[in-house]
């Protein structure tokens, strides 16, 4: 019986939250709609919601939308895959060496604030216009997040569970593995997360300079053509995919975290 209420309360409060997210959006769509009915919303700059609805049916059916979304996700997990791994690794090596920490700091604090436009002139100079510069940016767009983070949530680690560890006679191993990991594990996906976020808008940014197929490229061709409903969708799709990837992270953290109360909220 307890069993049974517990999951009936639980669906009651999944459908509280998904009903308390779609309003704000709901009644935007609604105003939106109306303004543009009334004619308070020039069509031919900020189409309509219908207007939008019968394009992305459009794109759908023709399969345009999905193979720019395709070509785009896999430049996002393959240059995601390069960057978070390099972000982690050399992360877990600043964060546990001070000396190698101020050797490297000098140079994250250089090129940390380069935004990603400023390299895509240069990789496509140095690797040409293919997928290989495209990866390249996507890579290290999503370094930064992961490794900053990274190095972060190492340095974080409370003091006193290294000395319970240490009076409990723990190797540097176990030390490392079942106390300093597990609490840098929050930091780490916040940076996971980040960093998938800076893939997709650097993949877009790289796909509107040197691209013939991918969303990016679908947002720069439509604008061309003055097809701002074309573009919308694009730019709706990027959302609503990244709020998915974000979703699928948090579900992750919130399954290998189950004892962080903050990763549970």
């Amino acid at each position: 019986m307890a069993g049974g209420k517990n999951k009936r309360k639980k669906t009651k409060q999944n459908v509280e939250n998904v009903v308390t997210f779609l309003i704000i959006p709901v009644i935007l769509v609604i105003l939106w709609q109306v303004c543009s009915d009334l004619g308070y919303i020039n069509q031919h700059i900020l189409p309509s919601p219908k207007r939008e609805v019968e394009t992305f049916a459009d794109l759908v059916n023709s399969g345009k939308l999905q193979g720019h979304l395709m070509v785009s996700g896999i430049r996002v997990l393959q240059g995601f895959l390069i960057g978070g791994a390099a972000g982690i690794v050399l992360g877990s090596i600043m964060g546990f060496s001070r000396r190698i920490n101020k050797l490297l700091i000098f140079l994250v604090g250089i090129f940390r604030p380069i935004p990603m436009i400023a390299w895509i002139p240069m990789l496509i100079l140095w690797m040409g216009i293919g997928e290989s510069s495209k990866v390249t940016v996507i890579a290290i767009g999503s370094f930064w997040p992961v490794l900053l983070n990274t190095i972060q949530g190492i340095l974080s680690v409370d003091r006193k569970l290294l000395e319970v560890a240490f009076i409990l006679e723990k190797s540097r191993w176990q030390i490392v593995t079942k106390v300093v990991f597990p609490a840098a594990l929050p930091s780490v996906f916040t940076g996971i997360r980040l960093g998938i976020s800076a893939a997709w808008t650097c993949v877009v940014a790289a796909e509107m300079i040197a691209a013939s197929k991918g969303i990016g490229f679908m947002i720069t061709y439509a604008r061309e053509l003055t097809q701002p409903h074309v573009m919308l969708v694009g730019v709706f799709s990027i959302g609503f995919i990244g709020l998915l990837i974000d979703t699928f992270i948090l579900r992750i953290q919130r399954y290998l975290l189950k004892w962080d109360v903050n990763a549970n909220k």
